[in-house]
């Protein structure tokens, strides 16, 4: 994986911006985003040809009262409970959509965990660790960013959990 250039870094999400900041390394994938593909996630898979186990769902939560944000991979769902437990929780549920658009700054679809408008404590599937790399929301629909999930829970302050399920 290369590092952006300057020209690239110009073009960049939030996301992008913070990960070139950091000096992280990782790759841009974009494609042509249907908006009748019926998950953004999988549509995403697709595109790249990638595994959907190696391409990961930003979603965010409401945990006893604070947004957490929960990176799962596509294929499966995110476990609620588990998520609670992870960040010593006790209940957990689906944020509003436009409460989470407003804490992260990104439309649905297109949530990063990183370069959020306010960092949110953050949740990584343990299945993660299992990949070289793996692929999330650089921002925008159609645009994903590959990375090492180490630099991910490195940049995010991410806790590794088992918090997806099949």
């Amino acid at each position: 994986m290369a590092k952006k250039s300057k020209k690239q870094q110009s073009a960049g999400t939030p996301a992008t911006v913070a990960l070139t900041a950091a000096g992280v390394a990782f790759t841009v994938h974009s494609y042509d985003h249907d908006p009748a593909h019926p998950s953004y996630g999988e549509e995403a898979a697709e595109a790249m040809g990638v595994s959907p186990d190696r391409v990961f769902k930003t979603l965010v939560a409401d945990v006893d009262g604070a947004l957490t944000v929960a990176v799962v991979p596509v294929a499966g769902r995110l476990d609620l409970k588990a998520l609670a437990a992870a960040v010593g929780g006790k209940r957990a549920a689906m944020a509003d959509p436009a409460l989470a658009e407003r804490a992260t700054g990104y439309v649905l679809g297109g949530i990063s965990p990183l370069g959020q408008r306010k960092r949110l404590p953050a949740v990584l599937d343990s299945t993660a660790s299992g990949h070289a790399t793996i692929c999330v929301s650089a921002g925008r629909r159609g645009l994903e960013i590959e990375l090492s999930p180490a630099d991910l829970a490195a940049l995010t302050g991410a806790v590794l959990a088992p918090v997806g399920r099949a």
